[in-house]
């Protein structure tokens, strides 16, 4: 047997395809003979093959194109019969000849009734089976059968239109909107449109549910009579108003479909730009229109709107649609609607729309304040009659009386904590909507702000019992499943922050998305409306609330007080805020994980690490739409680094409040628990180091010079031809999308640091400490190539340039001269000044000094360090001493210092009476001249920061809280920023803060007190006179009185003011300078107390058993091999522990010239604390050289002799020039 046998007997055909031609047209010879062979026989049988498929492709179009014309040739044949057995019936029934009857000009003549319902039904029947829309003669027919029907319906009235007239009458309607369709866009002569007009509105008197249902193809036709208005009025003779009323005919039957009309209304016929340019005037629309049937005809149209947020072609559509909605609104409520808060409803859909436009008219609000270059939709300015819609909304009595308005009764704490309930739903439409104005008015945040604090919500039916908006937000968001779930455990709220496509691994089964999207939107009106109540609400106010959910009766009491909240309620805030920050900045490469670096972002977020090629953008607005924001999930147009911001800021304000009144428990603000403490410092200290490796080389390059900000206004436009123009501006975007991705990139790289510079107090403060020096010791080693001490980096440097010269003299000589200044005792801070200013960050590296007497004599000194921390420490003292004739900084009434913000006038003035011409170069350089010492003072103050020596200098907290809020390049860095409060007014002038005070809490009319929008500055003249300066708050600030309601805002400016735009040139040349020694990041460690006890010590009691364990001993007091200290050096000890500790710190201040100890203990005093022996006279005072902490102590035998020696010492200012 066969194994391979298959049972078939036939070979197998075999097509030999060896050789082939790719190219089966090669297979021909040129000549007409084909010759033979298998690649030339398989190409003839596939032309053949494609020649017979080609012939079956023709066969079918014929029979397509017979097929075809046959109907068409049919229907036209079989309409003819039609129309000749319809004009037949009407010659007979109306006496008529038919082509008279069917002329156009015979149209007006008086109508004929049919005799019956049945002829009348069965004419209908047969006109709808052959009218077509572009024929003039069955326009003409329609016209003519209208009239006819219409008066039989008249003069017989009980003719049933129901059953079988309802589908012949609804096809009659689609007609005749075609007809009106044909006719208004046709460029031949038309009929006249009216009388079809008017059988539309018949139609929709007898069928009106039908007629709804063909809403859409209704408001169509009536859009393409509006657009084309002004040529159908003298062609057709349409006027306006029987427009209007055509359009308004649909709109007035209440059926069940009417919300459907009003729907299509919304969508087809209010999508029309400009209607009031066509129409004349919105009025007769808007006084026959519901509103309330509108708004809730555009509920269902919510999730589309949210579907569709990226479709650019309907923006203007939506705009337009917003516009009219609001304009129909106000007209509505007439006199009242700059007063009266809209309805739920209304919010409910101008809240969605304006979220679906909102980036778009941000923008384009934007550029019609400032000349744009950009032509582009989205940047052309709005609308004059859009832009006034849109403000209107801005109003304070509407915006403040929106919580009044809240349809549930009785409104307690249980109805708020219920998500299902009327409350709590209302509550998250006005969050949407108070979100939403913010952020489509950027601008007039404060207002909108203030104007939402100081709504109120009634309780218990009773207008008299109010709750305020503080707390109604609070109690809605304190209830939500959010706050329980992140309070609860802070490893769910990644899950909670992520969008919803994202989650897919970590859900939250409990939380619908719908449900948590709503109620981040409360959360996040709370934190804005929280965050600015506070900037304003004195710690007083703070601290004194009660647990009353409802305002008390009594108007003496100031609404901010009325708003604070309880403590334990900020604390179990706190908890919730630590969580999220925590997760926010922890797991910031996670909430960014599904968005590449390279290109993501957006203008005001994120943005791309590379940048875009030239040709792909042609617009700014191009460049704009392909950086997508990141958002919080859920909330449209919020962007996460806001968020961020917002959370961080608040967290740190209440932070603040609680280092200044401490009113939460020890440790509540650490979370050392989430971390693993023993490798803390160096997993923080890697993450330095990478950091320090991504950083750009040219980062520093890119700090703006100190005047270009204030000295040079921004021009509104750019300079130059509009591509120019447009190519700096991309440009300038692509620079802040690089800046963006660095950021990102740090953030992912280095969390621990986030939350160290965002988040301190999350780390204990002694960590904080260890982890700041270790920082300057690696930036010490990487400066100085290995070399920390002064001399051995001497030697290097000496070492690395011996050979070189230049100009004739050796390298290391101009190098270490650099270093090197002579200093006069008299002249110490000019001479510092002159000799080390220029040399910018290099004052990291050791200095020398030699001071020079007044007969110009060099000074002998001790060159281990000593000589350099008495040279900073005399700098300091002459430039921050109150007595100084420098006049940089002031003091307030607690004696603590900062610049002073009357100094850049003053000088100005010196500049005035020198005839100098105000920015000219001279001027300019002038100026620039005094802010170089407030930098160079910031470097001399980090110069003892980062040598570790302590300087009795004490600043006002305010002044150090810009320090720590300097972090610089976080991606909330504006809205962790530096912000001005009331409450630190307190201490810049305790006059003007109680003066505020007054004013926030005054109960009568604050107009009596006619103030204004502005602020007056008393600059002292070199004559000794003063000259006063007043200037604006805000724009036209002297026409805007300051009045109850705005009060809060006019305190605030007050305090933005005075805080930070006055001193901000000082300030910022300050900082400058300081961050040029210390990195800002470093500094953001730190609050306010700390950055305190970080220059000059910690303001505890002296350790003095600490003191004792690090003190290093010279001459007869060295201890020797015994171990045994000397009999002086016991009783000085013992001496010292009998002190007072203001006693111990005048001995510590004697010795060291600061009064406090350091922050880790005395073994990081530099250099050590030591004692020697100076002589055995036991009537000789102790003397110090406290530029090596050196005390030179004699012999004394006797406690008391050293005890009364030593205070006579450290009381009468002994020092080094009695040794």
């Amino acid at each position: 047997m066969f194994q391979s046998f298959t049972g078939n007997s036939r070979r197998p055909r075999q097509v030999n395809l060896g050789a082939r031609n790719t190219n089966p047209f090669a297979a021909f010879p040129p000549s007409r003979q084909h010759p033979t062979g298998p690649q030339n026989t398989l190409a003839i049988a596939q032309q053949e093959r494609a020649l017979r498929q080609q012939e079956r492709d023709r066969l079918g179009a014929c029979r397509i194109l017979q097929r075809t014309w046959r109907g068409y040739r049919s229907r036209k044949i079989t309409r003819g019969v039609w129309r000749a057995e319809w004009d037949a019936a009407e010659q007979r029934r109306s006496g008529i000849s038919p082509h008279s009857a069917m002329l156009p000009d015979s149209v007006g003549q008086l109508p004929v009734r049919y005799g019956t319902a049945e002829e009348c039904l069965s004419q209908l029947r047969l006109l709808v089976q052959f009218l077509e829309p572009s024929n003039n003669t069955d326009i003409a027919r329609i016209t003519y059968f209208s009239n006819a029907f219409q008066k039989t319906l008249q003069e017989v009235p009980t003719i049933a239109t129901e059953r079988e007239w309802t589908t012949p009458l609804k096809r009659l309607a689609r007609l005749t909107l075609r007809v009106l369709r044909s006719a208004a866009t046709s460029t031949a002569p038309a009929p006249a449109l009216w009388p079809l007009l008017e059988l539309l509105m018949f139609l929709v008197d007898l069928i009106p549910k039908q007629m709804a249902l063909l809403a859409n193809e209704y408001f169509s036709v009536m859009a393409v009579l509006t657009n084309n208005i002004d040529g159908l009025f003298t062609t057709c003779r349409l006027t306006r108003e029987n427009l209007v009323q055509s359009i308004l005919a649909l709109l007035r039957p209440i059926t069940a479909e009417t919300l459907t009309a009003y729907e299509w209304f919304a969508r087809t016929y209010l999508t029309i730009p400009d209607l009031p340019l066509y129409l004349g005037t919105l009025d007769g629309l808007a006084n026959n229109i519901n509103y309330k049937l509108l708004t809730s005809a555009l509920g269902p149209m919510q999730s589309q709107l949210k579907n569709h947020l990226k479709k650019e072609d309907d923006v203007d559509s939506r705009l337009w649609l917003l516009s009219y909605l609001i304009y129909f609104h106000k007209y509505a409520l007439g006199s009242q609607a700059s007063h009266k808060a809209p309805e739920s409803g209304f919010v409910k859909v101008v809240s969605e729309l304006l979220n679906s436009t909102a980036l778009y008219i941000s923008r384009r609000l934007e550029s019609g304040d400032v000349t744009d270059i950009d032509d582009s939709p989205g940047r052309t300015p709005l609308h004059p009659f859009v832009k006034e819609q849109l403000f209107s909304l801005i109003n304070q009595g509407s915006i403040t009386g929106l919580l009044s308005e809240l349809q549930s009764s009785r409104l307690s704490q249980s109805d708020l904590a219920n998500s299902q309930s009327d409350a709590s739903r209302e509550a998250k439409v006005l969050a949407t909507y108070a979100l939403t104005l913010l952020r489509v008015f950027p601008r007039r945040g404060d207002d909108i702000r203030m104007w939402l604090y100081l709504g109120s919500a009634t309780s218990d039916g009773s207008s008299e019992s109010r709750i305020p908006a503080i707390k109604y937000f609070w109690q809605a968001s304190r209830s939500s499943k959010i706050f329980a779930t992140i309070s609860q455990d802070s490893t769910k709220v990644l899950s909670l922050l992520k969008p919803a496509n994202d989650l897919h691994t970590s859900r939250t089964p409990t939380i619908s998305h719908t449900e948590r999207d709503e109620e981040w939107t409360i959360i996040l009106l709370f934190l804005e409306l929280y965050t600015f109540v506070l900037k304003v609400m004195d710690d007083e106010e703070f601290f004194s609330s009660g647990s009353s959910f409802t305002a008390s009766s009594n108007m003496r009491v100031s609404w901010t007080k009325e708003s604070a909240l309880p403590l334990p309620d900020i604390k179990d805030m706190t908890v919730f805020l630590k969580n999220l920050a925590f997760t926010l900045y922890w797991n910031s490469a996670d909430l960014n994980e599904d968005e590449p670096i390279h290109d993501s972002g957006g203008i005001r977020s994120y943005f791309g690490s590379s940048a875009l090629p030239p040709e792909s953008i042609s617009s700014v607005k191009d460049f704009e739409m392909k950086n997508k924001e990141k958002g919080l999930s859920g909330v449209t147009g919020i962007p996460l680094d806001y968020f961020k911001g917002l959370v961080t800021g608040l967290l740190r304000m209440i932070h603040e409040r609680d280092s200044r009144r401490k009113f939460l428990p020890d440790g509540h603000w650490l979370m050392t628990s989430r971390f693993d403490m023993e490798g803390f410092i160096p997993a923080v200290v890697a993450e330095e180091e990478n950091r320090h490796q991504l950083q750009d080389e040219d980062e520093e390059g890119e700090q703006d010079d100190l005047m270009d900000d204030a000295f040079y206004e921004p021009s509104l436009g750019l300079i130059g031809t509009g591509r120019a123009q447009q190519t700096r501006r991309i440009e300038a975007l692509r620079r802040r999308q690089q800046q963006a991705a660095r950021r990102k990139q740090l953030e992912a790289v280095a969390p621990r640091l986030e939350l160290l510079r965002n988040m301190p107090f999350f780390i204990p403060f002694p960590t904080r400490v260890q982890i700041f020096r270790e920082f300057i010791y690696r930036d010490q080693m990487r400066r100085r190539q290995g070399f920390i001490d002064p001399d051995a980096w001497r030697m290097s440097v000496a070492q690395a340039s011996m050979g070189r010269v230049i100009e004739g003299r050796p390298a290391v000589h101009d190098i270490l001269a650099r270093h090197h200044a002579n200093i006069r005792r008299e002249r110490i801070f000019k001479d510092a000044f002159d000799q080390f200013y220029e040399l910018g960050e290099g004052l990291k590296e050791p200095i020398q000094i030699t001071f020079i007497d007044k007969f110009d004599t060099p000074e002998a000194g001790i060159d281990g360090g000593g000589v350099t921390k008495e040279f900073l420490t005399s700098v300091t003292n002459e430039a921050f001493k109150s007595t100084s004739d420098l006049n940089l900084f002031e003091e307030n009434d607690q004696h603590l210092l900062y610049p002073n913000p009357a100094a850049v006038e003053y000088r100005r003035e010196l500049l005035r009476q020198a005839e100098f011409t105000e920015s000219s170069a001279d001027w300019n350089e002038n100026i620039r001249d005094l802010l170089r010492r407030y930098e160079f003072l910031g470097r001399v103050i980090g110069k003892c920061l980062y040598e570790g020596i302590l300087v009795d200098v004490n600043f006002a907290p305010f002044f150090l809280l810009k320090w720590a809020l300097t972090g610089g390049t976080g991606s909330a860095q504006k809205e962790t920023a530096y912000r001005a409060n009331l409450n630190d007014l307190k201490d810049l002038d305790q006059g003007l803060y109680q003066g505020l005070l007054q004013l926030k809490n005054y109960t009568g009319d604050v107009e009596d007190f006619s103030l204004n929008f502005t602020v007056t500055d008393t600059v002292p003249l070199p004559d000794g006179g003063n000259r006063t300066i007043t200037r604006d708050l805000k724009p036209n600030g002297s026409d805007l009185p300051v009045t109850n309601q705005n009060r809060l805002v006019y305190i605030s400016y007050i305090a933005r003011y005075r805080l930070q735009v006055q001193p901000a040139l000082q300030t910022n040349a300050f900082l400058q300078g300081l961050g040029q020694i210390i990195q800002p990041s470093w500094l953001s460690m730190f609050n306010q107390s700390e950055l305190q006890t970080l220059v000059s010590g910690d303001s505890g009691d002296i350790d003095v058993s600490d003191l004792r364990r690090n003190t290093l001993y010279g001459g007869v007091y060295t201890i020797g091999d015994d171990g045994e200290e000397h009999p002086t050096i016991k009783l000085f000890w013992d001496v010292m522990h009998r002190m007072k500790n203001e006693e111990r710190q005048k001995v510590l201040r004697f010795v060291t010239s600061t009064p406090r100890a350091p922050l880790l203990g005395f073994s990081h005093l530099n250099p050590r604390f030591s004692i020697r022996d100076s002589s055995e006279d036991q009537e000789r005072l102790p003397s110090t050289s406290t530029c090596v902490n050196l005390l030179k102590l004699p012999r004394y035998t006797n406690a008391e002799v050293l005890r009364e020696k030593l205070l006579y010492a450290i009381n009468s200012g002994a020092g080094f020039d009695l040794s």
